[in-house]
């Protein structure tokens, strides 16, 4: 029997600011499914059809929070240098300018939710400094960072392969 190898990528999106200030309109939060189709899409705009046949049977976003942008990604371990490729080259997910900071590559799932849960709680601690400074909360209404931090580490901690 074969076992499927796979790589893990732990991906920070950092929003540009937004420069179009006249539209009024709320702009509609980040998930998993927008992040998944930006990244096929500079898969197939910068490796061609096949570059996005090889990584596309594997390729898969497992978590991603919109409270902190940080993403995990599985694609295979043959084609993972395509996936890393796509994900440094990508400048827009649904129509919004993000820069994908790619945090840690990670041969097992174990070892990504280790690495996601440290940097989860580094973003957490620049949000509470910043809320601070600004006296209100980044999370939810009625959330406290802790509950936050709770919350994400046993979503975290539930990933499977």
């Amino acid at each position: 029997m074969v076992r499927f190898k796979n790589r893990w990528l732990l991906v920070e999106f950092i929003p540009c600011q937004d420069q179009t200030s006249g539209s009024g309109k709320a702009a509609e939060e980040l998930n998993s499914k927008h992040v998944w189709l930006a990244l096929k899409q500079s898969i197939v705009d910068n490796f061609g059809d096949v570059g996005w046949g090889s990584v596309s049977t594997s390729l898969n976003v497992k978590y991603f929070s919109p409270t902190t942008n940080l993403c995990i990604i599985r694609v295979a371990r043959d084609h993972h240098r395509v996936a890393w490729g796509a994900m440094t080259l990508l400048t827009s997910i649904n129509g919004r300018e993000h820069i994908p900071h790619i945090i840690h590559l990670a041969g097992t799932i174990k070892q990504a939710q280790l690495a996601a849960i440290k940097y989860n709680r580094e973003i957490i601690a620049r949000y509470r400094s910043h809320a601070a400074d600004r006296g209100k909360s980044l999370t939810k209404p009625g959330e406290t960072f802790d509950d936050y931090l709770e919350r994400s580490e046993k979503e975290i901690g539930t990933m499977q392969d």
